[in-house]
């Protein structure tokens, strides 16, 4: 059996723990506490660790996704996680603009450690005040036009399918790359 990682980044709240819950096959191992500081605002509780889930793409590979902690003061877990990783989805809540600059320090703390393939999913997009996807892309500091910029496409954290589609997707760019390597698991 072959096993490929990915790793769910974002900011607080964009919605990283409900997209490994959703789509795991298993019980999401959780490290949640409560919340001590602004993040109290958006949620009670916060991921100060990981999550992790795993799902079987077909009989031979699995995949384990590791969901990021939001905040910058866990930075350390991101390190760990991204280091190990084959691929990760960059997580935005589209309606939280204040957020974006955050995001792009989280793109350039990845980028600087690895090079591996990358989606971006815009969560939230049927909140109020949601942006258009141009306008997000752009503030992320890519141009919409550009060949080089990672895909994009909107996804429901809550919905299984939505889920499955951002990481079929993912999945694609990592295979479409001949020199990634893939672990072996008993």
């Amino acid at each position: 059996m072959k096993t490929m990682r990915s790793v769910i980044a974002g900011a607080v709240g964009a919605g990283k723990s409900t997209f490994v819950r959703t789509i795991s096959e298993r019980n999401v191992i959780e490290t949640d506490c409560n919340a001590t500081d602004i993040t109290t605002l958006l949620k009670k509780e916060t991921t100060v660790a990981l999550d992790f889930g795993r799902v079987r793409l077909n009989s031979g590979m699995d995949l384990h996704i590791y969901g990021t902690p939001g905040q910058s003061r866990f930075d350390f877990m991101w390190d760990i996680l991204i280091k190990h990783s084959h691929s990760y989805v960059l997580l935005v809540a589209a309606h939280r603009p204040e957020n974006f600059s955050y995001t792009r320090e989280i793109i350039s703390f990845i980028n600087q450690r690895v090079q591996i393939p990358m989606i971006v999913g815009l969560t939230h997009r049927d909140c109020p005040g949601a942006l258009a996807p141009e306008e997000i892309i752009s503030a992320l500091g890519y141009n919409m036009n550009d060949k080089n910029r990672p895909p994009v496409l909107n996804v429901n954290p809550t919905d299984r399918s939505s889920v499955l589609e951002a990481l079929v997707l993912l999945m694609g760019l990592v295979t479409s790359q001949s020199d990634v390597k893939l672990s072996q698991t008993p």
